[in-house]
């Protein structure tokens, strides 16, 4: 952020205040003070700031109170709780209350700076993630690009910073990740936006026609070239071109790609080269799997898209079916999330789907994950998962509680989450 952080800290102790301005100031920040509860809604009032930092017992209005009284005036605003008393009930009680996370004190000023930049990167983020939304619901012409976990706030993120460039984009991932929603963020998001967005599919065209689609030819140039065609390259002008499955382009266009590309000759041809002038920014679109939390914002908008589209009306799934398909692996990615709503909302005689709704591959597929495990580490990994999902769950999805919660690292449960696809 270009602007100072601007933080709030609300504290009846004086000798705390003190001490807390000082060291955030030190460091930068835009530190302002208030000795009580309704000060600090007046700060508020005047001029908005990124984060509260609050004692949770104050006289008058506390800490958690001042939660709701704050997000009512800026509903994004950060809050983090300082607690004497560090008991779980109390964390428990400030997430519950909306906190974005808590402290114990006597403050640990290491940890403060830590959860402040998080709180920093995470707001950068979902910034970064907003204007994007907005440049694309502007356009009205890209949807279906849903997602409010970490791993896609970053691709997100990503896509932002490179779509004002002309760099070449490599955009990589699983079939049915949703590759071209990107590239179509890419284009509406930059300075190309008013041009044209072509895509050309280079495993669908016959490997005949494919340079001739690329680069165009002249009247005559082959028979039954009676006239002059431009070719995407050429159509693509002022626009983004969009070179779907680039690795199946044969080996003897790569050459003439690589000039387009590289503005200058080669002698060399290799696979290789054509791989390293393409990856200069490169977007990796993750599979379904490993965001697991956007599946329940993803079964909502498309009950809604297919019941809409099919003139059903759909009030949601039984507890079976939601279970089932949140534990899927989705080797077909999003795409076969869709597909397997789709297939739902049109053969249920119900308004709610239900297990019978599901075909029978991903019960069956359910089922065995289920069963009992055949080995040791086998039975201890199905362990860690339970705990993982209870301890996230009991911390109303806060990592940091939850790391808490099992007598671990908040690194080491990153890695689990990720490692087990939680």
């Amino acid at each position: 952020m270009s602007a100072p952080f601007r933080i709030l800290l609300v504290d009846d102790e004086p000798l705390q205040l003190e001490l807390l301005h000082g060291f955030l100031g030190k460091r930068g920040f835009d530190v302002v003070t208030a000795g009580d509860g309704e000060q600090a809604l007046a700060h508020v009032r005047v001029a908005p700031v990124d984060v509260v930092v609050t004692d949770q017992k104050m006289p008058g209005l506390s800490g958690l109170d001042l939660i709701d009284a704050v997000r009512a005036i800026h509903p994004e605003v950060a809050v983090i709780v300082l607690t004497a008393y560090g008991t779980i009930e109390d964390a428990v009680a400030a997430i519950k209350a909306g906190a974005t996370d808590y402290l114990t004190k006597p403050v640990n000023l290491d940890e403060l700076l830590h959860r402040l930049a998080q709180v920093r990167d995470r707001q950068r983020l979902v910034a970064e993630n907003r204007e994007l939304r907005e440049a694309l619901r502007e356009r009205h012409r890209v949807e279906g690009i849903l997602g409010e976990s970490g791993v896609m706030q970053e691709v997100l993120s990503l896509v932002i910073r490179v779509a004002p460039s002309d760099a070449t984009v490599l955009i990589r991932g699983e079939s049915g990740t949703g590759k071209e929603l990107i590239a179509k963020a890419i284009h509406y998001a930059s300075r190309r936006r008013e041009g044209p967005l072509v895509r050309v599919n280079c495993a669908a065209l016959p490997e005949t026609l494919l340079e001739s689609e690329l680069f165009g030819h002249e009247k005559g140039a082959f028979t039954g070239a009676a006239v002059a065609r431009r070719g995407r390259f050429e159509a693509a002008q002022g626009g983004t071109l969009f070179l779907d499955e680039i690795g199946d382009v044969p080996l003897h266009l790569q050459v003439k790609l690589l000039r387009v590309l590289q503005e200058r000759e080669i002698e060399r041809l290799f696979r290789d080269d054509l791989y390293y002038r393409i990856n200069v920014v490169t977007v990796t679109v993750p599979a379904l799997r490993e965001r697991r939390e956007d599946i329940p914002l993803l079964l909502e908008h498309f009950l809604a898209k297919v019941a809409r589209a099919n003139g059903k009306t759909i009030r949601g799934l039984t507890r079976d079916a939601r279970d089932v398909l949140l534990r899927y692996d989705y080797p077909g990615n999003v795409r076969e999330l869709e597909n397997l709503v789709e297939r739902a909302v049109v053969l249920t005689r119900d308004d709610v789907i239900d297990l019978a709704d599901l075909p029978l591959s991903v019960r069956a597929a359910d089922r065995e994950d289920q069963g009992a495990p055949a080995t040791l580490p086998a039975a201890v990994e199905g362990l860690e998962r339970r705990m993982i999902r209870e301890a996230l769950a009991r911390a109303d999805g806060v990592q940091t509680r939850a790391a808490d919660l099992l007598g671990i690292s908040e690194r080491v449960l990153r890695y689990k989450l990720q490692r087990y696809g939680v």
